[in-house]
């Protein structure tokens, strides 16, 4: 054979077989096969049942009004341990589900709704969510829901892509509600279930505050149901200015205002993310917040009866 052809021969198959540089990495729990089952009595002005939540964590049973240890997982979800006013009170929007092959993650969007001593029925719309951080348990107030919440883990990498499997439901005659308290209302518009990634670099001042720059994107959206599950979905990571990528939709831009998100400081006080600019393309991550839903319109409103199923999360590196 002549030098030539060995040439072209060797860059054929160069270009045929997968880069080694390119991997793939699961994530804790990220197969969503081990769930913690977390049994709450709630108080008996609302009726003292024992009801059920769960946690994408440990695969154990714990019984009991206690708050729950997340240094065992990265995971924390919608699911809710109140206690407002010395009502004790729960709500289940993430479950595990039967998937395609084992367990999957279920999440909805739910009413909680209670009667205190049979008379009052409080509801608040809760929409199904997974995210990596921490609930600051037990929740004793409804006015800001992200301000119980330590969004974000500490990380470093650099994926060049979230891969998921999905399944979701959107009805057709779904409404899009604001709920909280005693009254709800019905406002105009959508809500698509949601898949967020975004890496920041974070620092703290003298003050206690928390400021972050964005270092990474990624976003995916999903507005109509799927009849079958939809297996191997990757959703790219864009470093750096996002608004400069095709494709940017003004949802992916930084995290202010109404949907600012809370992480613990130095002292272990929750405090706002203070996400003020985009960084460049090749500064270093510090942290993570990740976060899947079933819907994307923020606290307390949402399209009732949405639900998302999702299974197989992982990393992508290289390309």
């Amino acid at each position: 054979m002549g030098k030539i052809k060995i040439i072209v021969l060797s860059l054929l198959i160069a270009f045929c077989l997968p880069s080694r540089a390119q991997r793939v990495e699961t994530v804790p729990f990220g197969d969503f096969e081990r769930w913690t089952t977390r049994h709450i009595k709630e108080s008996a002005i609302i009726g003292g049942e024992v009801k059920t939540i769960y946690v994408l964590g440990p695969q154990e049973i714990i019984e009991g009004n206690k708050a729950y240890d997340y240094s065992r997982t990265p995971w924390a979800s919608s699911n809710a341990y109140a206690k407002v006013s010395g009502v004790t009170k729960t709500s289940l929007s993430a479950e595990p589900d039967n998937g395609p092959s084992g367990k999957c993650a279920k999440l909805s969007t739910v009413f909680a709704s209670c009667k205190v001593a049979g008379l009052v029925d409080i509801q608040v719309l809760a929409t199904g969510a997974l995210y990596w951080g921490k609930m600051f348990e037990p929740i004793t107030g409804v006015k800001n829901p992200y301000a119980n919440m330590d969004w974000g883990i500490p990380f470093t990498k650099r994926p060049s892509a979230v891969i998921i499997d999905y399944k979701a439901y959107l009805p057709a005659t779904g409404k899009l509600l604001k709920g909280t308290t005693f009254r709800k209302t019905e406002i105009p518009g959508e809500d698509p279930c949601q898949v967020m990634l975004l890496l920041q670099h974070r620092w703290e001042d003298a003050d206690g505050n928390i400021h972050a720059r964005r270092v990474g994107t990624a976003f995916l959206r999903i507005s109509a149901s799927t009849k079958d599950w939809v297996m191997d979905r990757k959703i790219p990571v864009w470093y750096g200015d996002a608004r400069e990528m095709p494709g940017y939709k003004p949802y992916m831009g930084l995290i202010k205002g109404e949907n600012t998100l809370y992480a613990a400081n130095s002292k272990g006080k929750l405090v706002p993310i203070l996400e003020e600019d985009w960084a460049s393309d090749q500064e270093e991550c510090t942290h993570a917040v990740l976060q899947i839903s079933s819907g994307s319109r923020g606290g307390f409103t949402g399209a009732l009866g949405n639900t998302l199923w999702v299974d197989n999360l992982r990393l992508e590196y290289g390309r």
